[in-house]
């Protein structure tokens, strides 16, 4: 599993905007200088994270983008999925999925569904907010 660059700059944005959560509107291009990250490529993150209801953004002089709810209630694995899709390490593993023909004779299913649980336990076990306390 590999998370890309959006899955990571998604993480880094929504990770920024609860260390400066105060309810007032960040312009993307205070977020762009904190992280080091292009305005443009910031855009299409912004435009993610805007759909699956995270931010809230407002246009104009005083605009920019806030977190839609308060830090806590934000899970890692959440966000990650907007970004990234599911996780599962193989199609046949992933939670709701019609299951495989070979299931019955595969001697490595529980195996690839265990690494599943695995990996989305540890992701969910997180908070925006926790991460940054981290800091």
């Amino acid at each position: 599993m590999r998370i890309s660059t959006k899955g990571r700059y998604g993480l880094r944005v929504m990770t920024d905007l609860a260390a400066h959560y105060n309810g007032e509107y960040i312009s993307l291009k205070d977020i762009a200088v904190r992280l080091g990250i292009t305005v443009k490529y910031l855009e299409q993150i912004v435009t993610a994270l805007n759909k699956a209801g995270y931010l809230e953004s407002m246009r104009g002089t005083n605009g920019g983008h806030r977190l839609a709810k308060d830090p806590s209630e934000y899970v890692v694995g959440d966000i990650l999925r907007v970004m990234e899709g599911n996780f599962s390490p193989v199609e046949c593993a992933a939670e709701g999925m019609s299951e495989c023909p070979l299931s019955d004779s595969c001697a490595s299913l529980n195996f690839w569904k265990g690494l599943d649980d695995v990996v989305n336990q540890y992701i969910d076990s997180y908070t925006l907010d926790q991460l940054v306390k981290q800091k």
